[in-house]
């Protein structure tokens, strides 16, 4: 099998430098394994896609938590609840057809959109430091987050980033830093369901992970150099490219 390394290692890298900035690097990297390998199954892509993100995911985390003060008395709780989110979202798959949150999924990433635009001070400096109580909103958060991830997915990364910024007075910068530690989480979760679910193309995992791990460097010094300004403009971008793909997928169904 000859495979397209010259299409597969620039699509990770990219994915990398925008996972690193706002989450969304499947947006890049699913639509190019779906082509690069149209006769392999949906579950072992999926869970390729995975190893990929997870080493990038995971360096900017490393790198956002040495420069960037991350609230982990709130970040920590959501973790583990959308650890059991996601393994409880992937399980919703057999009683739910995903089909039915496209609709709602688009509708949401348009309020996203619309509201994150109006409010141009929105995510520019932190509004308010840790409240008593935010362990448990935090926990409820994540949860939500990672029931929607093991079910849905498209989006994860970018409603964790609003829901921190809205909901817990965070900056982009701090948010995206946030999300980080709890995509890492959720993506061995899926690492293992799509694992105990099919094979994984290791190899080929492996090799973009290592594009993906070298983009996320350059995403996470983009973010930490030009700021909160810069991160939610990318937020934006990535947005209005999830509605657009949503909705072109509502119409061609």
């Amino acid at each position: 099998m000859i495979i397209d390394w010259y299409i597969l290692a620039p699509a990770a890298f990219f994915a990398g430098v925008v996972d690193a900035v706002v989450g969304g690097g499947g947006l890049i990297q699913i639509p190019v394994l779906l082509s690069a390998f149209p006769q392999t199954a949906i579950a072992t892509l999926f869970g390729t896609n995975k190893v990929s993100s997870i080493a990038g995911t995971s360096a900017a985390m490393w790198r956002y938590a040495r420069s960037v003060s991350i609230p982990w008395g709130l970040v920590l709780p959501a973790t583990a609840a959308a650890l059991f989110g996601a393994w409880a979202g992937a399980a919703l798959v057999a009683w739910i057809p995903r089909s039915a949150m496209q609709p709602l999924v688009v509708v949401m990433m348009i309020v996203v959109a619309v509201y994150t635009f109006r409010r141009k001070d929105m995510g520019q400096q932190e509004t308010h430091a840790p409240r008593p109580g935010d362990a448990w909103r935090g926990a409820l958060f994540g949860l939500l987050i990672g029931l929607y991830d093991g079910f849905f997915g498209p989006g994860t990364g970018s409603f964790l980033i609003f829901g921190f910024v809205r909901l817990f007075g965070m900056d982009f910068v701090r948010a995206s830093a946030s999300a980080k530690v709890i995509n890492v989480a959720t993506n061995i979760s899926a690492i293992g369901f799509f694992a105990s679910h099919g094979p994984i193309l290791w190899t080929v995992g492996l090799i973009m992970a290592a594009c993906n791990l070298a983009g996320a460097q350059l995403g996470t010094h983009l973010a930490l150099k030009h700021g909160a300004a810069f991160v939610r403009k990318a937020f934006l971008l990535v947005v209005a490219l999830l509605i657009v793909k949503q909705l072109v997928d509502l119409l061609l169904r």
